[in-house]
């Protein structure tokens, strides 16, 4: 179907987001055919009047989970959730329509392409092909598969591939690609959630030579790779190995500074960072009684997220590459709550709305080197549109309720995640 998108003001995706108007935007199938003046001939294209909104690019989230729902309520053993759902195949089944229907909570939320890391298996691989195929309407995919991790680190053995040598690493990794992930996660340092012990958080635990081996596999076919790192130590080596992304980061310095800038071991020749401080800020902000997490995982998270902030105002202020992701589906993270993520980059790290907006479009297409396809409002690339009611670069909150979006052309009227009102009424509170 083509489509004209008019009585519009466009939001290009331009790190200045300078508002267009009297523009209208036609769509031809999946593309974005062109973006002409009002009173331009529009015969043969269906008419959406956008009635004063505002046009812009789906958003892009970095770091998600499929299935989770970021609910802080008790959900079982998560050994034997895990096992469960991988261990046969109508579980599998069970999996793969629970991560469909979280993929497409994030589209309704204006989400048009997640980068998924650390997967159960490889359900969401399925699900990347079925919505590439057309069979079924969701974001733009790319999965990681099972990350990596050593032996007893962090994530395994619940969505980790292990290894304990440079060679097994590589053989973890050629598993994933075999099994056709287009992207890759190692745990570099240690994490909050599993940890044991305090200190255990953001403690390095795969070798650089280990994580080397995991990069040089993954970009001899053009894979991205990202790692979660919580500590200096961890993205210092991390950023050695040549991984394409941190996550969550740390206190920086000027050595990693220039690490982060020029990376020669990168896909690109530099590594981004993304805050993740989604994840991070709720479980030092509200209290255990709300979180539910134990002692060990609050002094862990207190050791971790104040390095997480300040490593992003000094990422911004140094001008390196910071993308948007979320970490959702993690405690207080909800699957429709990416947009909460540039509010918290504009109150902690020193970012504009605009500068925001720009990270969560076209900054994040550009790291994952689909800034070709996608990203922006611009001619030949896919039609990945968001439609809000107000002015975003007034208050991002008007991220929070789409009117519509379009995911590759195709519109998703009237969009309406399932949302958890206590979650969103803590954390309104929380970074009131």
């Amino acid at each position: 179907m083509k489509y004209a998108y008019t009585n519009g003001v466009l939001l290009d995706g331009s790190a200045d987001m300078q508002p267009q108007h009297g523009m209208v935007l036609r769509t031809d199938g999946e593309k974005i055919l062109d973006i002409v003046p009002e009173g331009t001939d529009l015969t043969g294209f269906e008419i959406v009047d956008l009635k004063g909104g505002y046009l812009m690019p789906g958003l892009i989230n970095l770091h998600v989970h499929l299935p989770a729902s970021g609910s802080p309520k008790k959900q079982g053993n998560p050994r034997k959730l895990v096992k469960f759902m991988t261990s046969m195949a109508l579980t599998r089944r069970i999996a793969l329509a629970m991560c469909e229907g979280y993929a497409k909570t994030q589209l309704m939320s204006g989400v048009t392409t997640i980068r998924t890391l650390g997967d159960v298996g490889y359900e969401v691989v399925t699900l990347r092909d079925q919505i590439d195929a057309g069979q079924i309407l969701g974001p733009r995919i790319l999965a990681s598969g099972p990350l990596m991790a050593i032996p007893e680190g962090h994530g395994a053995p619940l969505i980790a591939l292990t290894s304990g040598t440079p060679e097994e690493a590589r053989t973890a990794v050629a598993q994933n690609l075999k099994a056709g992930v287009n992207a890759i996660k190692i745990a570099a340092t240690g994490g909050v959630t599993d940890a044991q012990e305090i200190g255990e958080a953001g403690s390095p635990q795969m070798s650089v030579e280990q994580m080397r081996a995991i990069c040089d596999e993954a970009h001899q076919y053009g894979v991205i790779v990202g790692a979660h790192a919580q500590s200096p130590e961890g993205v210092r080596r991390s950023l050695l190995a040549g991984v394409d992304t941190i996550e969550h980061g740390s206190v920086l310095d000027d050595e990693l500074i220039g690490m982060f800038r020029h990376n020669p071991n990168a896909l690109r020749g530099y590594s981004a960072l993304i805050p993740t401080l989604s994840a991070g800020l709720p479980l030092t902000l509200l209290g255990q009684d709300v979180t539910g997490i134990t002692d060990i995982q609050l002094e862990n998270s207190k050791n971790v997220v104040g390095g997480m902030v300040s490593g992003a105002r000094q990422a911004h202020e140094a001008g390196l590459m910071i993308g948007v992701g979320t970490d959702t589906g993690m405690t207080f993270v909800p699957q429709y709550a990416t947009w909460r993520e540039l509010e918290l980059l504009v109150a902690y790290a020193g970012f504009s709305p605009a500068e925001a907006l720009h990270a969560a479009t076209a900054v994040n297409a550009s790291i994952l080197g689909a800034d070709a396809e996608t990203g922006s409002l611009e001619v030949g690339k896919s039609a990945d549109l968001l439609v809000l009611n107000a002015n975003p670069l007034d208050d991002l909150r008007a991220l929070e309720h789409p009117a519509l979006v379009i995911a590759a052309g195709h519109p998703v009227w009237r969009p309406a995640p399932k949302r958890f009102a206590d979650i969103d009424a803590l954390l309104d509170e929380a970074y009131a």
